[in-house]
């Protein structure tokens, strides 16, 4: 297991759709190990894999960052099949470092998936968790969550981050 560097807004990775997981294969399972390594150091409670330079459809979440191994998913080739509800909450993103703003998500979701063993698995979830799916496979969709704020707020976070990223280059 390693970690990988989280791409940062800007990165055009993170603005293209991902391709479906064809095969889970070893390369697929080590991308995982990485993820959940990642995304607990962080720490986080979700990734996508295009979050670490891999565009496929690859989520990790869990809410416990690494205490319960019960609250770990990984999920191939996740899918919203149903939604219910509405709840706007902070939230952040580790490719948005220190940005929090009020999104609005489902309250309840429902989604589709393999695990890392080729079974299908469904996770109803809601609240927290139902936030985390929703904001992990909207990565997977080249979507950040700051493309779902306003259009002047969305501008100013870009800009900062450009700015930012000009400074180091």
């Amino acid at each position: 297991m390693a970690r990988r560097e989280i791409m940062k807004i800007g990165a055009e990775i993170l603005a293209r759709k991902a391709a479906p997981v064809e095969a889970i294969d070893n390369g697929i399972k080590t991308l995982a190990q990485d993820m959940v390594e990642t995304m607990h150091a962080a720490p986080g409670i979700g990734l996508a894999a295009p979050q670490v330079d891999s565009a496929v459809r690859l989520i990790t979440v869990d809410l416990s960052v690494g205490e319960k191994l019960e609250d770990l998913y990984i999920l191939v080739n996740p899918e919203i099949t149903a939604q219910e509800g509405s709840c706007v909450r902070e939230e952040g993103c580790l490719s948005v470092p220190e940005v929090w703003e009020k999104v609005t998500r489902p309250q309840k979701v429902t989604v589709r998936a393999l695990d890392l063993e080729g079974r299908e698995q469904i996770v109803e979830a809601e609240d927290l968790l139902a936030r985390a799916l929703c904001h992990e496979i909207d990565h997977l969709n080249g979507t950040l969550f700051v493309d779902r704020l306003s259009p002047l707020k969305r501008s100013l976070i870009r800009k900062k981050f450009k700015k930012a990223a000009a400074k180091k280059a």
